[in-house]
């Protein structure tokens, strides 16, 4: 008799983040993961208590890969690097973008709270921010993610112009997110002289 073929989390984690990748996170199921393994749903219930459990994994990776996005742009703006990398994203993983961003969801708010802690504390790095206190860098943050979001649901859906390369979004996110900074800077050199 041959051996079973014996799986470990994170290959069904990966699994389940193809299947999210490709059919959004709602499809995921032990079924579709057991299938992908080319395996029974035991081994996904040896280590998964239920599918719950397995989705909350399974954004646990996305966070991972939107983090590593984040740290493979590295041009000393981090500002800008957290705007480039959720673009990118957006364009290479637009399924699960739109799981994510568009579908009122508590995988979102997970998402958010695991992100937002990780996006604040890069921000303090970037020398534009020196000295804002955490609710300015919060709201600038804010600000930029409605920004940044709309942007991206553009690029996710393809509804930019097709002449708008990905040089030319990058240039309108720097630009805007300039204009952002200037505005917080201004407010706090505005409250420093009264």
């Amino acid at each position: 008799m041959a051996p079973k073929k014996k799986f470990s989390k994170e290959k069904i984690i990966d699994a389940a983040f193809e299947i999210a990748r490709m059919e959004g996170i709602d499809n995921i199921t032990v079924r579709k993961v057991a299938d992908r393994l080319g395996s029974s749903i035991a081994p996904i219930y040896v280590n998964f208590k239920d599918i719950d459990e397995l989705i909350v994994a399974v954004i646990r990776k996305i966070n991972e890969v939107g983090q590593k996005m984040y740290l493979a742009e590295n041009s000393g703006n981090s500002f800008r690097d957290i705007g480039v990398a959720s673009i990118k994203f957006a364009k290479e993983y637009s399924v699960l973008f739109r799981d994510l961003i568009m579908k009122n969801n508590q995988h979102m708010k997970d998402y958010d709270q695991d992100m937002g802690g990780f996006l604040i504390e890069e921000m303090r790095k970037d020398p534009d921010l020196e000295g804002l206190p955490d609710e300015v860098l919060m709201n600038i943050l804010l600000k930029m993610r409605i920004f940044q979001l709309g942007l991206s649901v553009m690029v996710a859906n393809g509804l930019l112009p097709e002449d708008f390369n990905e040089d030319m979004i990058i240039g309108i996110l720097e630009s805007t997110g300039s204009d952002i900074v200037t505005a917080a800077n201004l407010q706090k050199s505005l409250l420093k002289g009264r």
